[in-house]
């Protein structure tokens, strides 16, 4: 089974981009019977991103992330999507079939309008550029969270429009598939983690950083003496996601039986979050210091994709009547 995902390179990730989403991608390369697709999403980042020098960058960073965070370029195809000269050119053909009311209608674009963000025709046409990397390597499935349905709605749409059009079923229609186990992580805040709210705890920040930023996490006025709150406590949510099972009970008795403070309970947190990627904090420090080989890593997933990639183009380009036969 064919699976694709990718990631905008618009920030450094967070936890809530490793249990959300990575750790499951993790679980599904190292089940045999699948076949991992993953990139950076340079192409949909210049959208927001206006330096080149920093998209440059920021697309090095996610490939690295991914890397020392666990996908493996030997189980997984990793590559850069502006790498891939046909994914545009299939968003062209795509988008001469793709009706004005189904882009009207994208949660994601009326979102970031509503947040201040000025509207351009690219993050109006997102899902047009996004179908073409998901029907360009004939993914069978998409992993998505429930919040992301609609986006995989409107790739099925869209090839299922061009299919019709041209009276073949040239595109494979892909399945979603929803990631088990995603946890909803909060912020600094107590919102939702996400670089949009500014609420992050960065995996790979330098260690006083991420220290200052646990220990930053809003809680309420409880006294120490006395029990806290578990339902809406960012500090008692976040200690679940890391904290072991087996040593879970005796961390919970910290918050039923009071006499622990907040300060206390988000060292035990910072401590739990350093073990947990301290092995990932290694390898992406290895990975700062040997660029060259990132760089290979992606070249050669854009080369493993060539032939699928290869495949499809010739077979949209034969029933367009684009080029010679």
């Amino acid at each position: 089974m064919r699976i694709l995902s990718g990631v905008q390179p618009t920030g450094n990730l967070h936890i809530g981009n490793y249990l959300g989403a990575i750790r499951q991608f993790v679980a599904l390369q190292n089940d045999s019977a699948n076949e991992g697709y993953f990139f950076v999403a340079d192409l949909h980042a210049m959208t927001t991103i206006r330096s080149g020098s920093e998209l440059r960058e920021n697309s090095f960073k996610v490939a690295a992330d991914y890397i020392a965070l666990g996908l493996d370029p030997k189980r997984s195809v990793l590559y850069r999507q502006s790498d891939v000269a046909e994914v545009p050119e299939l968003a062209w053909m795509l988008s001469t079939v793709t009706p004005m009311g189904l882009l009207q209608r994208g949660h994601s674009y009326k979102d970031k309008v509503s947040r201040g963000i000025t509207p351009n025709h690219g993050l109006f046409a997102y899902p047009v550029l996004m179908a073409a990397d998901i029907l360009i390597v004939r993914a069978d499935k998409v992993p998505v969270g429930r919040d992301q349905k609609q986006h995989l709605e409107m790739t099925r749409d869209i090839a299922a429009a061009f299919n019709q059009a041209y009276g073949e079923p040239i595109l494979k229609v892909p399945e979603e598939l929803i990631l088990p186990d995603v946890a909803v992580v909060p912020g600094i805040d107590g919102q939702k983690m996400s670089k949009s709210y500014g609420n992050t705890l960065e995996i790979f920040a330098p260690e006083g950083e991420l220290k200052r930023r646990v220990m930053s996490i809003v809680t309420d006025s409880t006294p120490v003496s006395d029990p806290k709150p578990t339902r809406g406590n960012t500090v008692y949510t976040l200690l679940k996601l890391f904290t072991p099972e087996a040593q879970w009970p005796g961390t919970r008795r910290l918050f039923t039986e009071g006499g622990t403070g907040y300060g206390e309970m988000k060292k035990r947190l910072l401590g739990l979050v350093l073990d947990t990627f301290r092995d990932a904090r290694a390898r992406r420090e290895e990975l700062e210091r040997d660029r060259a080989y990132v760089e290979e890593v992606l070249r050669d997933g854009r080369e493993r994709a060539a032939t699928v990639i290869g495949q499809v183009m010739a077979h949209c380009r034969r029933v367009c009547g684009l080029g010679w036969v």
